[in-house]
């Protein structure tokens, strides 16, 4: 089957936002006018199409990302809406490094929000360019300028206003279109009727001065147009257009624009700006990566002729299919039933189905093209990340990287049977999601799953009772502690056993020192001279020393940014053996390790919280008895915001006592931030309250 749209014709976007800004709502307008429904679905009735898991519907939250296809102005649109909920951010990370643009929802009322900032930065990270638009111009306290003035404290100076509301909250009314100084006045409640019409007499001052700052913004972009400008003459709309593309797509300017997707206004114009606006496949930077095996820079351009590679960026388990793998074509084309190789594993698979998404429902299709985002039915070994490519012309793309969890939780199946089905289920979940993790307590037997927060636990262990039928008792959350050095130790590592025949002798002495980067990590180098330990010992060694960093001194909790130098020894011709030389490394590590000033390293969390002006004090004396440090203080409307970073182990059960302080007025969010050592008197109840959580 030939492309049924030209790549110039593609648009690969994103629809990000901080939680409640209204990023499902405006998906399900797009689909709307796009055709792809005939009835909106409100969010606040459980109906969005987008939203399509069970707990999305009853949280009235996104949790995964959901893919469709869509098309406006002969134009393909596919559109990934992606979470706002900070437990989530690993949806936003992946989505965002296979899109080549992004529309960024503001809440009209509270302007940049900490997911705003973070889902940001993201996209900085990927450069991907992105237009604003700010939504909820119908709520009571609804102000676009004071939006506006936010995105360009906290965000970018680089935003301009394409068009300005007319009226606010319920006199919000219509849009006026800066580049072309024309009101549009809505007629009913569907969007779909409205009138042009001149600006009204009252705003004419306003927009002229935003206009201008506009103007002279996209003018500095183009050396024509701004000799044109200089000169005071008119600049043709379409110029202006053209410009405001090009510095979109480079980065270097970020269109605004505004609306009420509940109330069906603006909707059809951002996706004029989508088409108008962001970038194509072929405005993209060819994409770069290396050989496998000679580790030489490749580049892979755009084109249908190239040779095949594609980016999985998410793994999902289908009811109807099973697994399901999401990827991005980058460049060449793929058919139903050919094989494919995975360079990041060195494993050819084969591909039995190719689907296009609309959110949870499907359409087979036989081939995709280069510029185009589908899933694949029948990869075995490809998890989150992995590269798919032609195995004649191999490359390997830049993975993508993930936080590690920070909350963890005991979990125990209720019967036999559950303990059966539990394995699988928290396998399948583990694949889909690459910050969930499952480890078993030794000591105890007991598994433990580790998340980004307690909502996205609570998630996974909903989604095995409903998924997966299985019944689980679960524990207390637990904070993730970690142990780490303050000082540089030697110690000596000896394991000598003498029974009949062959006996067992490993010896050596190592160096543990702390890394003087923050999270570099562990680190491990050999320092042998002489020949005084053999090569063939030293990696074992090393494995039993990684295998020892697993389960720190102090707690049992998992030790970070270390560097440890194995740098003398002895061996036995005839005694010694890797096993021997095991034992012997993680002996002297855990000696060293005692030696060296060992501390507990404890997650802190950034938390903004939004509170009425008169709870404010007792706000701020909770944040602080929960050994908290307020970075800033900010007015919000008739609100106030308080930034601050608080230890993760005095937040749980935050919410309720939020609620109870303010009477259910003030609200939070929190994301993970940094670690930082804890205080010894802590220190010393966590050690002493029997190693667990881990």
């Amino acid at each position: 089957m030939p492309r049924e749209y030209s790549l110039e014709q593609t648009r690969n976007i994103g629809i990000i936002a901080h939680i409640d800004a209204g990023k499902t709502t405006v998906s399900e307008r797009v689909l709307f006018y796009t055709g792809k429904k005939h009835k909106i679905g409100e969010v606040h009735e459980g109906e969005a199409t987008m939203d399509w898991m069970e707990q999305e519907q009853e949280r009235g939250i996104t949790i995964t990302a959901a893919a469709t296809t869509c098309f406006w102005n002969k134009h393909r649109i596919n559109i990934i809406d992606t979470p706002g909920h900070i437990d989530f951010t690993v949806e936003v990370k992946r989505s965002l490094r296979v899109l080549d643009g992004g529309v960024v929802i503001f809440d009209g009322v509270a302007g940049v929000e900490p997911q705003s900032e973070t889902n940001w930065r993201y996209a900085d990270d990927y450069k991907v360019p992105r237009i604003c638009f700010i939504n909820k111009m119908d709520r009571m306290g609804a102000d676009f300028y004071a939006d506006m003035a936010s995105i360009h404290e906290r965000l970018t100076k680089s935003a301009f206003a394409m068009q300005l509301p007319i009226g606010a909250a319920e006199t919000f009314k219509g849009i006026i279109d800066l580049l072309r100084r024309k009101a549009v006045v809505y007629l009913d409640e569907l969007g779909q009727k409205w009138e042009e019409t001149e600006v009204p007499d009252d705003m004419k001052d306003k927009v002229e001065d935003y206009r201008h700052k506009l103007v002279e913004a996209i003018a500095e972009h183009d050396d024509t147009l701004l000799h044109l400008y200089l000169e005071g003459k008119e600049i043709p709309i379409e110029d202006l257009k053209r410009v405001m593309r090009k510095a979109c797509i480079a980065n270097k300017l970020v269109p605004v624009f505004c609306g009420s997707a509940l109330k069906n206004k603006g909707v059809q114009f951002m996706l004029d700006a989508v088409v108008d606006y962001l970038p194509s496949p072929l405005d993209v930077p060819p994409l770069t990566g290396h050989d496998p095996k000679t580790d030489e820079i490749l580049e892979r351009k755009p084109s249908d002729s190239e040779p095949f590679c594609a980016l999985a960026f998410k793994i999902a388990t289908d009811p109807f299919v099973g697994k399901l793998a999401f990827f991005r074509v980058y460049s060449g084309t793929l058919k139903a039933g050919s094989y494919v190789y995975n360079s990041s594993k060195g494993e050819r698979e084969r591909i039995s189905r190719i689907v296009r998404l609309h959110a949870n429902s499907r359409e087979d299709v036989d081939e995709v093209f280069a510029g185009e985002i589908a899933a694949a039915v029948g990869l075995k070994v490809t998890t989150t990340g992995n590269t798919l490519c032609d195995e004649d012309h191999q490359i390997r793309l830049e993975s993508i990287v993930f936080p590690e969890p920070v909350i963890s939780l005991a979990i125990e199946p209720k019967t036999k049977v559950d303990q059966e089905k539990m394995g699988f289920a928290l396998q399948k979940l583990a694949e889909e999601d690459p910050t969930f993790r499952v480890r078993s307590n030794e000591e105890t037997g007991q598994l433990i799953i580790w998340g980004m927060g307690e909502l996205h636990l609570d998630i996974i262990v909903d989604r095995m009772k409903r998924e997966f039928k299985v019944e689980a008792n679960v524990g207390k959350p637990q904070v993730a502690y970690k142990e780490t050095i303050t000082k540089v130790a030697k110690a000596e590592g000896k394991y000598i056993r003498q029974t009949g025949g062959h006996g067992q002798y490993g010896h050596c002495w190592v160096r543990v020192e702390p890394q003087t980067e923050k999270g570099k990590g562990f680190e491990f180098l050999d320092e042998i001279k002489g020949g005084v330990i053999p090569k063939e010992f030293i990696k074992p060694i090393e494995k039993g020393v990684i295998e020892a960093t697993e389960n720190g001194v102090l707690a049992g909790y998992p030790v970070v940014d270390v560097r440890v130098a194995v740098y003398d020894g002895s061996y036995h011709d005839v005694d010694s053996s890797e096993a021997a030389f095991k034992i012997a490394g993680s002996i002297a590590f855990q000696a060293a390790f005692k030696q060296a000033g060992p501390v507990i390293l404890e997650p802190i969390m950034k938390i903004e919280v939004v509170t009425p002006d008169a709870n404010m004090g007792d706000v701020i004396g909770d944040l602080n008895s929960k050994r908290g440090h307020i970075n800033e203080m900010r007015d919000r409307s008739s609100l106030k915001v308080i930034d601050a970073e608080v230890p993760l182990s005095e937040m749980f059960g935050y919410a309720t006592a939020l609620r109870s302080m303010t009477q259910g007025r003030g609200s939070y969010t929190m994301e993970f931030d940094h670690y930082a050592e804890v205080p010894r008197h802590i220190a010393e109840e966590i050690i002493g309250s029997g190693k667990t959580g881990r």
